[in-house]
């Protein structure tokens, strides 16, 4: 049953900006912990993955400041996550009003699970940031894999983050920072933006709870962006493996039921 007391609204509050922390840390995850709470607090699963994404959008305006405060990125790539991630998010959104999403959840959970796996074999993984230069090869094989990516994010809506991050360093030869932020800034404004309004438009949003997540969004994205640009790659690399294999197990749980 839905509660509006101030203590569910300080309890809220404190797990947003806790799950937002780390998930400014590791370039994705917040929903493992922000979601399920929604849904514990009594909100359908509908209702709560729309409140989940609009607070979402907070936390890529929070974690956005102390990143763009290096002039650490470069237009093209912002474009190239843009461009070819934003369509994949729209089809995503509308296939996932008409198909069953419990296979797909799992083989997602899977593939989490190679993430985690992967970086922890790849020892020097995202220690770099060369920012190669971008050819026609690599725009066909990048523009792909963030159009498959954008997909699952407006499929699934969770997890999709942390895809992305890894993905912009194998790629690109990223450093686990710099692809941090890119994920944080173009995938946790305009794509969850883009999922925040279409699950807006259906009337799910509980507005009651928004100002609290936000707040906490903020905060937790803000503060986990700043402790990341200290602690630095290999301190990041170590969280993004950590939430990735929790990230995995959830969605295998949440497929398997």
């Amino acid at each position: 049953m839905l509660n509006n007391d101030i203590f569910s609204h300080i309890i809220l509050g404190i797990i947003s900006f806790f799950s937002n922390f780390i998930s400014a840390l590791s370039g994705g995850g917040a929903g493992l912990i922000q979601l399920p709470a929604l849904l514990f607090l009594g909100l359908p699963f509908s209702k709560a993955l729309a409140t989940h994404k609009v607070a979402s959008v907070a936390l890529g305006l929070g974690a956005s400041i102390p990143h763009l405060k290096r002039r650490s990125l470069k237009i093209n790539y912002a474009f190239l996550i843009l461009i070819s991630g934003i369509p994949g998010v729209l089809l995503g959104a509308y296939t996932s009003s008409i198909l069953p999403s419990s296979f797909s959840t799992t083989l997602l959970g899977l593939l989490t699970l190679f993430l985690s796996f992967y970086s922890i074999k790849q020892k020097n993984l995202g220690s770099s940031n060369q920012k190669l230069s971008i050819n026609k090869l690599r725009i066909l094989i990048g523009s792909f894999g963030l159009f498959i990516i954008g997909f699952l994010n407006g499929y699934l809506s969770s997890g999709t983050g942390l895809f992305v991050t890894i993905w912009m360093i194998i790629l690109f030869d990223l450093s686990f920072s710099v692809a941090v932020a890119y994920t944080l800034i173009f995938v946790g404004i305009f794509w969850n933006g883009i999922g925040a309004f279409s699950l807006g438009m259906t009337g799910n949003i509980i507005w009651d709870y928004i100002p609290v997540l936000i707040l906490g969004s903020l905060l937790g994205g803000y503060l986990g962006a700043k402790f990341s640009i200290i602690k630095g790659t290999k301190f990041i690399k170590v969280v993004f493996e950590l939430v990735s294999f929790s990230v995995g197990i959830s969605l295998l749980v949440k497929g398997f039921l």
